[in-house]
């Protein structure tokens, strides 16, 4: 199948790659020459602007977007619709808010033009490894590009969800589930890591724990990795920002009436990460030097 692909970032170039492995042939678009000069070497035909990948394709054009949620994916999509037809595809596999995909779709379907919203996991080991689809949007749409999603996923790591919207909405309670994850990896680590008098070898405890613990996972093979480059992550800097899916869960959460503690507490935990200095412990520690006289640490 011949298909253009817009974002060629970290997700996007891989991708590209892969689907070329697959013996697709891609239409590449990027902002950046550089990016695009180097999915051209594995095989793309790279084009200097969205004109120029509806050029380069066949009615039923396929288009997959690549590119950061919010304000750049509404721009690709509008300039896009300009210039595709009915018939045509538009596959979104950012991290876009299920409901701006389900907009979008109702959008695009007035000009006749289908939409599917893809959730996209495997970061990127996702070249090497293959990646988890979760898909959304019309079943027939699905079925007619289902070769790309089985040339990208892993064995068993792509499935249809529900209908559009969906797959955008699957794909946030992932990564509100994987803040739930990383929270609890972090905070045991950091339990074993202080308690010196055992000396604690934490690359060989993440080795140990993957092999018939109950706790074994992926991001154990991952901590793994980490703890051998460094066993101290001395280089490494607290500091986790969160890219939108940790809120959105955490706000559907909300409206929903469920109770999410972990995945919330994740969330605002990444929030403190990035405080060089906490206000409210400032607020509570003249609090408890005023109704106690305990005392506090001043600023130096």
């Amino acid at each position: 199948m011949k298909i253009g692909f817009v974002g060629l970032g970290r997700m996007g170039a891989n991708m590209v790659r892969r689907l070329l492995t697959s013996g697709h042939e891609i239409v590449a678009f990027a902002l950046h020459e550089k990016s695009r000069k180097e999915v051209e070497r594995f095989g793309a035909s790279g084009v200097a602007s969205l004109p120029e990948v509806v050029r380069h394709l066949s009615p039923p054009r396929v288009v997959w977007i690549m590119v950061p949620a919010g304000e750049v994916t509404e721009e690709t999509l509008t300039a896009l619709m300009l210039h595709l037809d009915k018939g045509d595809i538009l596959i979104d596999g950012g991290n876009s808010f299920y409901k701006d995909s389900m907009r979008r779709a109702e959008l695009l379907k007035t000009k006749g033009i289908s939409f599917l919203d893809v959730g996209t996991s495997g970061g990127i080991w996702g070249l090497e490894k293959g990646y988890c689809l979760m898909i959304g949007g019309e079943k027939e749409v699905f079925q007619t590009v289902e070769s790309l999603f089985r040339a990208l996923a892993q064995d068993n790591g792509y499935a249809y969800v529900g209908p559009q919207g969906s797959g955008h909405f699957v794909k946030m309670i992932h990564n509100g589930i994987e803040y739930a994850m990383l929270q609890a990896y972090g905070e045991g680590f950091e339990i074993m890591h202080a308690k010196k008098e055992f000396n604690l070898d934490l690359q060989k405890i993440s080795n140990l724990w993957n092999h018939g613990s109950v706790v074994r996972s992926w991001l154990l093979e991952l901590a793994e990795m980490a703890f051998k480059k460094e066993p101290q992550l001395t280089s490494i800097k607290g500091y986790v920002e969160d890219s939108g899916e940790g809120r959105w869960t955490v706000l559907e959460a909300i409206e929903k009436n469920i109770p999410a503690p972990g995945i919330t507490l994740s969330l605002f935990d990444r929030f403190r990460s990035r405080q060089q200095e906490s206000f409210s412990a400032k607020v509570i520690a003249a609090l408890r030097n005023e109704f106690g006289g305990h005392p506090v640490k001043k600023e130096t």
